[in-house]
């Protein structure tokens, strides 16, 4: 079974569009929403739906994944971001993979269509092909063993993605799906196609010279 993690902060607006695309998933999967707090109309939505367990954590999507995977039952954990659609067949491509595979992710796409965006998502999927690093919006996957073995996300208030998907490779080679997430463009969009792929180019040099996070204010949540 895949256990399918969601971790929700005001996320009315892009929830449902997840959810749907989520339940017409084959294959044996539960669904697993974790609440950091939202005040909005995110927990009546998730409350309405009998298919989705809702948990409550602290707030900080590194915090609310590992809740998720504390309560998970499944042999493999995918972390979905909650304004990210799945390909249509992501959930059984994940149970055909052979019992070698210990983790993997998804290339990726954006919502809107500037040329922007799909140079930043071109970008974005060349630097993950060639480190094996996967962002949180690229669908994350992990066996549950090797979750628990690496101690799950660190406690980080930015990044704990990135810092996570390079313990897992440095102890296996994860995969890359053949198949596409698509993420909503808002963040970008809102903030400035051009301007956000600079922040993200900072983030990342800063990240392997090892010196403070800059642009901190990208990691707000825009809703």
């Amino acid at each position: 079974m895949i256990s399918v993690i969601i971790p929700v902060l005001n996320e009315e607006k892009a929830l449902p569009a997840t959810l749907q695309r989520l339940f017409l998933q084959s294959g044996d999967f539960e669904v697993l929403a974790i609440d950091g707090g939202s005040s909005d109309n995110t927990l009546a939505l998730i409350k309405a739906d009998d298919r989705i367990q809702q948990h409550d954590s602290r707030t900080g999507r590194a915090s609310q994944m590992n809740c998720g995977a504390l309560h998970a039952q499944g042999e493999w954990l995918l972390f979905l971001h909650a304004d990210t659609l799945l390909p249509g067949d992501a959930l059984s491509a994940i149970q055909q993979l052979p019992e070698t595979t210990l983790a993997g992710g998804f290339r990726h796409r954006f919502s809107g269509n500037g040329r922007g965006l799909r140079l930043i998502s071109r970008l974005h999927n060349f630097r993950c092909r060639c480190t094996r690093v996967f962002y949180g919006d690229q669908a994350m996957f992990i066996r549950k063993t090797l979750f628990t073995e690496l101690g799950g996300f660190p406690e980080e208030p930015v990044l704990e993605d990135l810092l996570f998907s390079e313990q897992i490779a440095r102890v296996t080679t994860p995969v890359t799906m053949d198949s596409y997430v698509i993420t909503d463009s808002r963040k970008f969009e809102q903030a400035g196609i051009w301007l956000s792929l600079l922040r993200v180019i900072l983030i990342q040099l800063s990240h392997e010279l090892k010196l403070p996070t800059p642009a901190l204010k990208f990691f707000a949540n825009i809703r």
